[in-house]
């Protein structure tokens, strides 16, 4: 294992990680800033339907992707990481809450290791395993109050959240300083100011002339001011 972040990411559906070949992430595995594998669930089923789910127990509706293939393909994703503490991310819309935060603190994790479940979700008895295994911390995250098909969304953006954050990802760091959710105020965390460009007029509307002035302490005073405003109007 190389001292860089590793994250693996097991899914019915490897097609739909393709986005992570792209961007910002894409860049990062080219430059050997971060280490990526996909990995195919149904490569661990034993039968020749490459079944990975059965009826709940209890009944009621949907199907419930079964333990044993689940197991095995987690036992092989740590092997690829022997000597890490394995962090498994199990996404549900159960889970805490995805934030800023929350990125932030999962950038300190060498091994990600993210279970996308399908249908009405992975058997619990996978999560509560792996929580009292040796080498393994078990956190389930939701990226909001809403149903997806399956993990493969959350994943792809929880993934972004915490690689843009790491060292050497983004070009000019100091950018991260100044965003959404990072920026603060006597610590308030603040959304982002409002951002113009070139040209100074566009189908008649005009850059503030503060950002013109070249005076960098009012500039700074307006943005801060702007940022308060566009927190307090922010849907929680």
């Amino acid at each position: 294992m190389s001292n860089v972040n590793r994250f693996d990411v097991i899914t019915i559906f490897p097609e739909y990680l393709e986005p992570l070949k792209l961007s910002l992430i894409g860049k990062a595995v080219n430059n050997g800033l971060i280490e990526i594998g996909v990995h195919d669930l149904r490569a661990q089923t034993t039968d020749v339907h490459g079944s990975v789910d059965d009826t709940p127990y209890g009944g009621g509706a949907g199907m419930v992707m079964s333990p044993e293939p689940w197991g095995k393909a987690i036992d092989a994703v740590a092997e690829l990481a022997p000597n890490e503490i394995h962090e498994l991310i199990v996404l549900t819309p159960a889970g805490e809450k995805l934030t800023q935060e929350l990125a932030q603190t999962l950038t300190k994790s060498k091994h990600l290791i993210f279970a996308c479940g399908r249908y009405e979700g992975i058997d619990v008895r996978v999560g509560d395993f792996y929580s009292s295994a040796k080498n393994f911390k078990v956190r389930e995250v939701s990226i909001g109050d809403y149903v997806l098909g399956g993990g493969e969304v959350a994943t792809l953006v929880i993934m972004e959240a915490i690689i843009r954050l790491l060292p050497g990802v983004i070009g000019n760091s100091a950018s991260l300083d100044e965003e959404s959710h990072t920026l603060s105020n006597d610590g308030e965390t603040l959304v982002e100011y409002p951002n113009y460009t070139k040209p100074k007029e566009w189908r008649g509307l005009e850059v503030p002339e503060i950002l013109l002035s070249g005076n960098h302490g009012e500039i700074a005073k307006w943005r801060l001011e702007q940022a308060l405003i566009r927190t307090k109007n922010h849907p929680n």
